[in-house]
């Protein structure tokens, strides 16, 4: 399948993706003030949208780093920091893509693709409708690319935003398999301030074109018809509709965990590796002094797991998508501070009364089934403290 997204298409797959991100992929009110300001520049063409064809050089394509770190990105910023980062790849690697993948979906991260294509960031010419996990990822390795054994992470480069081009920093990194990419390159993204453009994974003929059969087809095009969804008139979708469009539209189980739940606590710090971990209470009452039950979420960057005191096992646990909906704003959101904002008043640490539903989605079979994915989001919940088992 093939489409032409423009403008319109790249605002449904961002609140389409603040939905499906399981609370990551970078900030939903980013990604719409960076479309917008896309719009306000002149832009009025269409972006190419279709499966890999498996005969051109490709790569994958993404914004690394803290979403908190990155508040208030601006059209600008990611303009330089895709140029930068496709600049260095073809300098430092001798490949220049003329398409590229999401990492994932999530609201920046699905869209900085169509943005560098829009932008013809260095001859890129088209988008592949597909992403490596169906939803956001805290690490490289929780990726259907990253279980490809003939689909190399590396070479991979990071570039900065940097405007002057004798100050931009950038780097080029090889390693053996996307954790050792991961780790070096998160120490490089906390050094060039939290957040990078990230270019890896490429598919060219030196290794068969790999990333055809080796990545999640028809994503994109299933978060645009979703953020359509959400978009369309003034009434704003019950939880049940929008589960239901959820499991309709992805072929995925998706289910209402929790429904009319206030958010009354949030501890977010972001570590040296430049992810954003944290834990978020969820009460059923706005007063915590007041509430019958409470839950809490644990993140890194996405969400990891989500517990009650009151069930002897985790209601929701990773790799299956955990993720927000409020009814009142008809829109799904990420764990950045500012998307937080409409439901939770963090200066005054209390819930805005704004209630919010939090829907499980089951993780999509290929990428459960890719080697490593499980394990990888396994050491992840380990890491957190979690020594349960995962669902199967």
């Amino acid at each position: 399948m093939s489409y032409r997204y423009g403008l319109e298409d790249f605002h449904s797959i961002a609140v389409g993706a603040a939905l499906l991100g399981s609370g990551g992929g970078g900030s939903y009110h980013d990604a719409r003030d960076v479309i917008t300001q896309l719009g306000d520049s002149g832009w009025t063409g269409t972006v190419d949208v279709r499966d890999y064809d498996g005969t051109t050089d490709a790569c994958v394509l993404a914004m690394m780093g803290s979403p908190d770190a990155a508040e208030n990105l601006a059209l600008a910023d990611i303009k330089r920091s895709m140029h930068n980062t496709v600049d260095a790849f073809g300098r430092l690697c001798g490949v220049t893509p003329r398409c590229v993948i999401p990492v994932e979906i999530g609201p920046i991260n699905s869209t900085v693709p169509l943005i560098a294509a829009a932008l013809n960031s260095q001859s890129i010419a088209w988008v592949v409708d597909g992403d490596g996990a169906g939803r956001a990822v805290p690490q490289l390795p929780q990726t259907v690319y990253g279980g490809a054994a003939n689909l190399a992470p590396s070479p991979c480069v990071l570039a900065d935003d940097a405007a002057n081009t004798g100050a931009i920093r950038s780097a080029r990194v090889d390693a053996a398999d996307a954790a050792a990419v991961e780790s070096l390159a998160g120490s490089l993204v906390n050094a060039f301030g939290s957040y990078a453009g990230i270019m890896l994974w490429p598919s060219t003929q030196a290794n068969g074109y790999a990333l055809e059969n080796n990545y999640l087809p028809g994503t994109l095009e299933q978060t645009r018809k979703l953020g359509q969804y959400l978009s369309q008139g003034d009434e704003k979708p019950a939880t049940q509709a929008v589960v239901d469009r959820i499991t309709a539209i992805t072929g995925r189980r998706a289910s209402a965990t929790l429904t009319c739940v206030y958010i009354t606590a949030v501890e977010q710090t972001t570590s040296l590796a430049s992810l954003d971990v944290g834990r978020i209470r969820l009460d059923d009452h706005p007063d915590i002094a007041q509430s019958r039950h409470t839950y809490y979420l644990y993140n890194m960057n996405e969400n990891l797991i989500l517990y009650s005191a009151q069930h002897e096992a985790p209601l929701i646990v990773a790799p299956d998508s955990i993720c927000y909906y409020a009814e009142r704003t008809g829109r799904g959101f990420s764990n950045a501070f500012d998307d937080l904002a409409p439901y939770y008043d963090q200066a005054q640490g209390r819930s805005t009364g704004v209630a919010i539903s939090v829907i499980k989605i089951d993780a999509a079979p290929a990428f459960r089934q890719t080697a490593g994915v499980v394990e990888s989001f396994t050491k992840l919940l380990r890491a957190i403290g979690y020594g349960g088992r995962l669902p199967g």
